[in-house]
């Protein structure tokens, strides 16, 4: 059982050495990367293990595996010395040239072709050495994501969110059709002969409707979607092996357009599929986030 006593004197550098191992798993590595000793290394453990009642590590071979509490542990203590950093890093003004800040980015893995390619790009020029994860957007809790610093900022089609949450539109996007070269349907292709076809889905969802399927439904049609899965990679594959088609928005399909697929337009008006950025109230003094909304903004309007 952790020592209360010991755990409010608990000397945080000892949390970077426990960070470092759990990475590692090894005494030695941990040491170097840390540029301390083995023996240190190896005290700073100790006195953790004594102060919450758990070896932590056991050694087997030349690694150092995480004890089950450990190993449940470590993922909360890192995550949370990871957003301390993130504080600390916003301190003073944001410099995009030498600053080395780590962005949270909350995406649906649908925009990632068509959007994390412009952001390289452009950080590559304005801000080098500033890195980014790109991670899983959690509608149900999008709001605690966001306020906890879980993610800076997150892309998602549009939402009823409400204050604290702040958002804004980035950009409207039509459907179009993707099929295989030599498809029977590139010529010419009606509304009749859409809804005949054989179709794919695509949903990271078990069930129940696609945002395009919806729009059918409120104009009373449905198509046959014969496949469903969960990646746009994926279903453009099987199109270009298959007479299936694949409907999806226009900016992501020019991303997946090859030799082997013809891109063309839907032939029924469906409402476009919205892109909305989303961020906290409490971040827009940031002027790292500010910078990163402002970037966002600019590869949209591209």
């Amino acid at each position: 059982m952790a020592d209360i006593h010991a755990l409010k004197k608990l000397d945080l550098n000892l949390l970077k050495v426990f960070e470092s191992l759990y990475v590692e798993q090894n005494m030695t590595r941990t040491a170097d990367v840390l540029h301390i000793t083995p023996s240190a290394v190896s005290h700073a453990i100790k006195r953790l293990r004594e102060c919450l009642g758990d070896p932590l590590f056991q050694r087997s071979n030349n690694r150092m595996l995480p004890t089950p509490a450990c190993q449940r542990m470590a993922p909360l203590i890192i995550d949370n010395l990871t957003r301390l950093r993130q504080i600390m890093q916003h301190w003073g003004e944001f410099q995009p040239l030498t600053s080395e800040h780590h962005f949270r980015i909350g995406m649906h893995y649908a925009l990632e072709p068509s959007i994390l390619p412009a952001l390289t790009t452009r950080l590559a020029l304005m801000a080098p050495n500033v890195t980014f994860s790109s991670v899983k957007v959690d509608r149900v809790t999008l709001t605690r994501d966001l306020s906890a610093g879980h993610m800076d900022l997150a892309l998602d089609v549009a939402l009823p969110i409400k204050s604290p949450v702040q958002h804004q539109k980035l950009i409207d996007d039509e459907f179009c059709v993707l099929m295989r070269k030599q498809h029977p349907l590139t010529k010419s292709m009606n509304i009749k002969m859409y809804f005949d076809a054989k179709h794919i889905g695509v949903s990271n969802r078990s069930s129940g409707a696609s945002v395009e399927d919806l729009s059918f439904q409120q104009l009373g049609m449905s198509r046959k979607v014969v496949i469903r899965c969960q990646n746009y990679y994926a279903a453009k594959s099987m199109v270009a092996n298959s007479d299936n088609l694949l409907t999806l928005p226009r900016r992501l399909a020019e991303h997946l357009s090859q030799d082997d697929v013809e891109l063309i337009d839907l032939p029924i008006k469906i409402a476009p599929i919205s892109t909305h950025l989303y961020w906290h109230k409490n971040t827009e003094q940031d002027s790292a986030l500010d910078w990163l909304r402002s970037l966002f903004k600019g590869i949209f309007e591209d």
